[in-house]
């Protein structure tokens, strides 16, 4: 049995057998508990996604999924429904991303880092704002998604978490914390973040930024959030940006070796390695706004060096990196001369 491999009319079956059974009955015949991420729907009416997904492979493949074999998320359950052409919507709203809580985190500072009510209308504006990123799918959200009370509650799993908060939290999450002790060790640089943000999903750029897989981020360390390091990797792989930077470097005399360790491509593969290397954006994430990217902006880098840019905030410039290079360099190789003396010391002490 293929898990996911489940047909339209296989499902439309699992469906009419819930409605001859009533959800109960279904739920108990199959062993399902009651959804708790996505619904189905389908004519009007709503279905418990994973019973359903998991009992059309009866149909399919000669028997229902069991429950513990799959999940009922985007990963199996939901994902099998849509491939079938089924619309499937969320139960709960996403958690919050670091985005969304930079905003609300920037508007609980400028308020004393004092919650703040539903009916305020800054929690208003911010719960329209939050309404129109791109970070979480339409099919993940419910009709209650980012809406004022929701927006108000985060304001205050903030402020209940400031260390001169003396009363008892409320339950916020460690992504609050995190991002909250971002503001206080550099509120002048995670205010510029929460501007930027604001700006581009104001101005449409960020509304519909493609973002990046989660996968794809794995080794890349922005406490700025996704929409503002999607930006910069757009800018990173704009070919057009990248040809005129090699240009520009050839012109002057220059080679295509890494600014960081040097590494030359071309010096190492050959032809295969002509005319190859990557581009950094260098302005930091807080500044990088909607300006023109300049040529000066960019530096040639390895794809080594690039991701250990990346891969820890803050961001080391390339002569950083170099330093940091050139340091472990110096002592590698005093560690080597180290251990020749030694050995020469040892050697001449057994003649003696």
């Amino acid at each position: 049995m293929r898990k996911g491999a489940i047909t339209r009319d296989a499902v439309l079956k699992a469906i009419a057998k819930y409605d001859e059974l009533g959800r109960s009955e279904f739920l108990a015949k199959y062993h399902f508990s009651e959804a708790r991420s996505y619904l189905l729907l389908h004519e009007g009416r709503e279905y418990d996604s994973k019973a359903v997904a998991g009992v059309a492979h009866r149909w399919d493949h000669g028997r229902a999924l069991l429950p513990e074999e799959f999940s009922g998320g985007k990963e199996h359950a939901a994902a099998w429904l849509k491939r079938a052409g089924f619309e499937v919507k969320s139960v709960k709203n996403p958690d919050w991303a670091r985005d969304e809580i930079i905003l609300a985190c920037h508007l609980v500072m400028a308020n004393g880092w004092k919650g703040l009510d539903a009916s305020d209308p800054r929690v208003i504006e911010l719960s329209g704002l939050l309404q129109l990123m791109p970070i979480h799918a339409e099919a993940d959200r419910n009709e209650k998604f980012r809406n004022p009370n929701g927006v108000a509650r985060k304001t205050f799993d903030i402020a209940t978490r400031h260390p001169d908060y003396r009363g008892k939290p409320t339950n916020g999450g460690a992504l609050d914390v995190e991002v909250l002790h971002e503001f206080l060790a550099r509120p002048a640089e995670m205010t510029e973040v929460a501007q930027l943000i604001r700006q581009g999903v104001t101005a449409g750029d960020l509304q519909t930024l493609p973002l990046d897989d989660d996968e794809d981020l794995d080794d890349y360390s922005a406490p700025e959030g996704r929409l503002l390091m999607s930006r910069h990797r757009r800018r990173e792989r704009n070919k057009g940006l990248r040809k005129k930077k090699i240009a520009a470097v050839l012109r002057q005399g220059g080679t295509l070796a890494c600014e960081a360790c040097g590494f030359d491509f071309e010096e190492v593969y050959g032809d295969r390695g002509s005319g190859y290397i990557e581009c950094h954006h260098v302005v930091p994430l807080h500044e990088a706004g909607e300006g023109r990217t300049k040529l000066s902006d960019l530096a040639l880098i390895c794809a080594n060096c690039h991701r250990m840019i990346h891969r820890c905030a803050p961001w080391p410039t390339p002569a950083e990196l170099r330093a940091t290079i050139e340091r472990r360099r110096s002592q590698q190789a005093r560690g080597s001369i180290d251990i020749v003396q030694q050995r020469n010391k040892t050697v001449s002490k057994g003649r003696q």
